[in-house]
Parts: C-alpha cells; sequence; structure tokens
C-alpha cells in the first residue's frame, strides 16, 4: 500500500466519522425539538382539560391549553433555532483560524 492509498483511507475514515456525527446531530436536534413541542403541549392539555371538568366548562379550556401550547411551543422552537444558527455561524470561523 503507498501513500496515496493510505492517505484515501484515512480521509474515508475522517469522512465516515463526519458523517456519523452529522447524523447523531441531526437526531439530537430533532429529539430535543420534539420535547419542546411535545411537553407543553401535554402539560397545557391536560391543565385545560382538568380545568374543564372542575369548573364544567368542557372543551373551552382544553382548546385554550392547546392553542397555548403553540404559542409556547412555537417561541421556543424559534429561540432554539436561532441559538443553534449562532453556534453554526461560529464554528466555520474557528476552524479557519
Amino acid at each position: 500500500m503507498d501513500k496515496n492509498e493510505a492517505g484515501e483511507l484515512g480521509q474515508n475514515e475522517k469522512s465516515s466519522k463526519t458523517e456519523k456525527e452529522g447524523v447523531w446531530s441531526a437526531l439530537s436536534l430533532a429529539w430535543q425539538l420534539g420535547y419542546t413541542i411535545a411537553i407543553p403541549l401535554v402539560v397545557l392539555a391536560l391543565v385545560g382539560r382538568f380545568l374543564d371538568k372542575r369548573f364544567g366548562t368542557s372543551p373551552w379550556l382544553l382548546l385554550v391549553g392547546i392553542f397555548l401550547s403553540i404559542i409556547v411551543s412555537t417561541f421556543a422552537v424559534y429561540f432554539k433555532t436561532i441559538k443553534i444558527l449562532s453556534v453554526a455561524e461560529k464554528e466555520p470561523k474557528e476552524k479557519k483560524q
């Protein structure tokens, strides 16, 4: 095996490792966003349902809880996306230096 072949094997290993890191990074992001959306939805819907039963206002407080969860989730996803994009913009600058 000559130097070129050894270099190509090293590059293939690096690209494979980078791909795996990218996949895990994407899965991690999807997992975080899933929880960011699911937790407020479940909590506020359950609170709305509980209050509906308590005050006899079914289904209005449940719907208010779901609507509030959509608003909360939207803002949470927005701010998480802004944070991720700011980190992603800094990474290439750090690699150049």
